[in-house]
């Protein structure tokens, strides 16, 4: 595949990953990649903003009027709020930490391409942990409000020669999470290098823009929105009725 876009256009598109450098460590090969790379650039905008956000809310009085700054910060929060508690209901209030970050990390890395970067969730080894985190997640919660006999009687029902297809289904949760995102951030990382690649020059700035309008900013949130709705709704199912 690349061979034969260094013949039609003379270089790689921008959609592969690219090797930065390589080090060894304990004898181990390692390499630094544009993915990496983009990922860091991502947590460090991220953490940035929090700090940011949390010392403007801090150091502000009562009697002051917010800032616009700390209006958007304020707003992040109650709308995360209201979404998780609205799906999650009494048991949000232990999982809106950790569904509020990975949906603002999905979203930001989902919509980079916007800014330049290669998408870090158009790679693999950033979603598929993401998925195996819901996936801990959940079965940690079905252990501690289900119990073993619980846990046991739901993978053994409605009979126990059903227990197979209840346990395929379960190791199946964090790899169709990861894939969805994965392929669902990558085709439009494609879409968009091939686009780049065959318009001139001269209007490189204006048309792509509309494409990044739904490549990355519509269908990044759409994709943040269903791998965090998908999180909670199996994380609440686990918990059941205490």
């Amino acid at each position: 595949m690349g061979d034969l876009w260094k013949v039609l256009n003379g270089h790689d598109p921008d959609f592969f990953i690219k090797n930065l450098f390589e080090y060894e460590l304990f004898g181990q090969k390692l390499h630094i990649t544009t993915a990496h790379v983009c990922t860091l650039i991502v947590m460090v905008g991220i953490i940035i903003f929090a700090v940011c956000a949390g010392r403007a809310i801090r150091r502000a009085a009562v009697t002051d009027t917010p800032t616009r700054f700390q209006n958007f910060a304020e707003l992040i929060v109650e709308m995360l709020d209201k979404m998780i508690h609205g799906v999650m209901g009494g048991s949000a209030a232990k999982f809106v930490n950790y569904i509020s970050t990975i949906f603002i990390f999905i979203l930001i890395s989902n919509i980079s391409g916007i800014f330049g970067l290669r998408p870090p969730t158009a790679y693999y080894g950033v979603t598929f942990p993401l998925g195996l985190i819901t996936f801990f997640t959940i079965l940690y919660n079905k252990l501690k409000h289900q119990k073993l006999s619980g846990f046991v009687k739901g993978l053994c029902d409605p009979w126990p020669i059903w227990a197979p297809i209840n346990i395929i289904g379960d190791i199946a949760v964090p790899i169709s999470l990861s894939l969805r995102l994965f392929a669902n951030v990558l085709s439009g990382t494609v879409m968009m290098a091939l686009f780049y690649s065959m318009l001139p020059v001269f209007v490189k700035i204006g048309i792509p823009s509309v494409l990044h309008i739904y490549f990355d900013l519509f269908s990044g949130a759409i994709q943040t929105y269903v791998f965090c709705m998908l999180t909670m709704t199996y994380v609440s199912d686990a918990i059941g009725e205490e």
